[in-house]
């Protein structure tokens, strides 16, 4: 079992203190989110595990490998890969080439790149689309290119930024139950989003970030029903909207 640690990690710009001493893990198997409002430090957050932001102070680990000043390449290849809010699909390409594109940069063989990108079409829902243009796709079509292209690297941990966002409300449950089966997988996951209703539905753990500092941590409902996150977050009218049940039966 693999573990992604992040500790006491801060951010500054300036005076500015973006993120201030925020601590984090998650476990293979595992999904944890990340909630908070715009502007709270998720993506700065994200950045810093990903390596596209060096924090001021702190440490991130896989293991007992410390990552806080490896670059970015070389912390995709231990495993960390990234899924952004914004599409990132490859609209000239078709869905199948925005795969194989992947394989040929990793000079994977002819014969095994066929095989897994059938695969990965066949996974994710998408086979009968690999001739189509990405560019003609629609959103939830293009959450799961993505989540398929991630799968390419065979990543030990994931990080999604908003994946529900622009997609109607069937899709997001199927995106659900793609997320659940890449934890079935022994991945771990960490979704960050601004709805609680969705996120709450798949997570085994939460942490709420406000103002740059982790503002609680633990189970979902003991979480969600925490003051300071119900007066600083989440508001104590949708309190009661909150089910206990981590997800239906049919997710």
């Amino acid at each position: 079992m693999a573990l992604l640690k992040c500790v006491d990690l801060t951010k500054k710009y300036g005076k500015r203190i973006v993120v201030n001493k925020a601590s984090l893990y998650v476990k293979s198997g595992e999904i944890v989110g990340l909630l908070g409002p715009n502007g709270a430090g998720k993506t700065t957050l994200f950045s810093m595990i990903l390596g596209l932001v060096i924090p001021n102070f702190g440490s991130i680990h896989i293991d007992d490998v410390e990552l806080t000043h490896v670059p970015v390449f070389r912390r995709a290849l231990m495993g960390i890969t990234y899924l952004p809010q914004e599409t990132s699909v490859f609209n000239g390409l078709t869905v199948g080439e925005n795969l194989e594109i992947v394989f040929e940069n990793l000079k994977v063989p002819m014969e095994e790149r066929i095989k897994r990108v059938r695969k990965l079409l066949k996974d994710f829902g998408i086979f009968k689309l690999r001739d189509q243009r990405a560019s003609l796709l629609s959103g939830g079509e293009k959450r799961r290119l993505e989540l398929a292209r991630m799968m390419t690297l065979n990543p030990k941990f994931i990080l999604l930024d908003e994946p529900f966002s622009g997609i109607d409300p069937l899709t997001v449950k199927d995106i659900q139950r793609m997320i659940l089966k890449l934890k079935s997988e022994n991945i771990g996951i960490i979704v960050t989003d601004h709805s609680v209703s969705e996120i709450e539905k798949i997570v085994d753990r939460l942490y709420v970030i406000h103002k740059g500092e982790i503002l609680a941590q633990g189970l979902p409902y003991e979480v969600l029903s925490n003051p300071k996150v119900i007066d600083n977050y989440i508001g104590r009218e949708l309190l009661s909207d909150i089910s206990k049940d981590k997800v239906d039966e049919e997710l």
